[in-house]
């Protein structure tokens, strides 16, 4: 019997940032794989394939409603940027029951490691203090009560409560902090989660961090308002995009002294050299690296390998986010701003 196809059409990814040696090799034995190149696959090729294919695995699937509807056998479109795009057909897909899944789930542990990363160094003024012991005004075993808090029992507050805020959680679950939690999307949240309204996380958190999905409805959604009523020496960490903050606000409350802000994301990528950014006081600066560590991009050919066995005998669990039919319009409506900012 011959093998299910499986289209690889992941550029500008490499087959080795997405899977180990070991899982594409038994992606193979699953699969018949073809693509893979270093370089998107000509449409022409995609067309011949996609006839025949059951899995097509991209960072952007370009499929509309004529390439699905000559795709006989298709059982699932994995996208692999970590974000729904425009250029597939969701609608055409949902009315097959063709299965549409994210990577999205697969950066939850390397960014959250950041996130704690941050945290720690924002929660301590460890960079503050680097930088000052380089210019020769370290202050000795100066109590700076002003500015360091201990993360133990200390009240954090997550904007958006999805897979990276609940690893961060884990995370930081050691120091037994107080989370509180906006997310207007969640229906439910753990016991040890309070939901609040984002008013109430912003005035009585220390500690800030967003890990919201970026969506047309939570543009800007941190609004310079909600930055002022941060409380003195809080610590505002951010891990989603820039899409969801009002970026100078928040850098002049940094650069004002009232907070803290770090950040591993910004409006447009890279920042230009003589961007004031650079300089300001208060700031803990990330190049967009919170999964850039050797092999921290594997964990999507896993649950890639996970999900196709998954599919192929008929079992419903699924390790990849699946494209909920009301609620990818605003994701890709998100996506398309971040993008069109970032053009700019």
């Amino acid at each position: 019997m011959k093998k299910p196809l499986l289209i690889l059409d992941q550029h500008p990814r490499s087959v080795e940032e997405l899977f180990s040696g070991e899982a594409f090799v038994a992606l193979g034995s699953l699969c018949r794989v073809k693509g893979g190149r270093d370089g998107p696959m000509p449409a022409s090729e995609l067309d011949r394939l996609i006839e025949t294919a059951d899995f097509v695995v991209a960072a952007r699937p370009s499929l509309d409603a004529a390439r699905v509807a000559g795709a006989r056998n298709l059982r699932a479109v994995i996208e692999v940027s970590g974000a729904f795009h425009a250029e597939l057909d969701y609608a055409a897909c949902f009315d097959r029951d063709i299965e549409v899944l994210s990577c999205a789930p697969a950066f939850k542990k390397a960014v959250a490691e950041m996130g704690l990363t941050m945290i720690l160094a924002a929660a301590r003024g460890l960079v503050a203090e680097h930088e000052a012991f380089r210019s020769g005004v370290e202050l000795w075993r100066d109590d700076r009560e002003d500015r360091d808090v201990s993360l133990f029992g200390q009240a954090i507050g997550f904007v958006g409560y999805g897979n990276i805020a609940k690893e961060l959680h884990r995370l930081l679950q050691p120091f037994a902090p107080r989370i509180t939690a906006y997310d207007p999307w969640l229906k439910a949240f753990p016991d040890e989660v309070e939901p609040v309204d984002i008013e109430t996380l912003f005035a009585h958190n220390r500690v800030v961090v967003v890990t919201a999905v970026p969506s047309s409805d939570n543009r800007g959604l941190v609004s310079e308002s909600l930055i002022r009523t941060l409380p003195t020496g809080a610590h505002l960490i951010l891990l989603s995009r820039a899409h969801c903050i009002d970026f100078s606000a928040a850098l002049q409350a940094a650069r004002a002294g009232r907070i803290t802000f770090a950040m591993d994301v910004f409006p447009t990528e890279p920042v230009g050299l003589d961007d004031p950014l650079r300089t300001c006081p208060n700031v803990i600066l990330s190049p967009h690296r919170a999964a850039a560590v050797k092999g921290g991009r594997q964990p999507i050919g896993d649950m890639i390998l996970h999900d196709v066995k998954a599919i192929l005998s008929g079992n419903h669990g699924r390790e990849l986010l699946p494209a909920e039919p009301s609620r990818v319009a605003v994701l890709i409506a998100g996506q398309r701003q971040i993008e069109s900012d970032g053009r700019r």
